[in-house]
């Protein structure tokens, strides 16, 4: 009786996948074995358990940094916003977006003239609305607490 058990695979010479896998580990061994020691990296800082952090928080000075550079864009793009070859629909929304930054009650007319051009009835008819929304706000500040 024969216990020889028989031969099913390829010789791994002829496997060119194979080939190529085992001198990939073969040339990472050679990368670990010559390579200097690193040292170990420092130990992550955990959170605390129960208390949410934020992702991405900003330090206090990256705000104010933030701050400063948004209003240098705004008081940038202000002159520039007529000039902006844009939809009537994008054109609105910048208007929009300056008039809320900034509370600038000159920027209410432009934006509604931009909201009278927008062809779609229900986008224009929203545009409309939040012209109207802004004078109300801006019309009755809230007091400060």
């Amino acid at each position: 009786m024969d216990i020889q058990p028989e031969e099913t695979t390829q010789p791994i010479s002829d496997d060119q996948e194979l080939a190529k896998v085992l001198a990939g580990v073969s040339q990472f061994n050679d990368a670990l074995i010559t390579e200097e020691p690193v040292a170990p990296a420092a130990a992550p800082v955990l959170p605390t358990p129960g208390i949410v952090q934020p992702f991405n928080t900003p330090r206090p000075d990256d705000s104010n940094n933030l701050e400063a550079i948004k209003r240098d864009a705004i008081s940038e793009l202000r002159p520039l916003v007529d000039k902006l070859d844009l939809p009537p629909e994008e054109k609105f929304d910048t208007y929009l977006l300056l008039i809320r930054s900034t509370d600038d009650t000159t920027l209410i007319a432009p934006a509604h003239e931009a909201a009278r051009n927008i062809a779609d009835e229900s986008r224009r008819a929203q545009a409309l609305l939040d012209i109207i929304k802004e004078i109300d706000f801006l019309s009755n500040p809230t007091p400060a607490i």
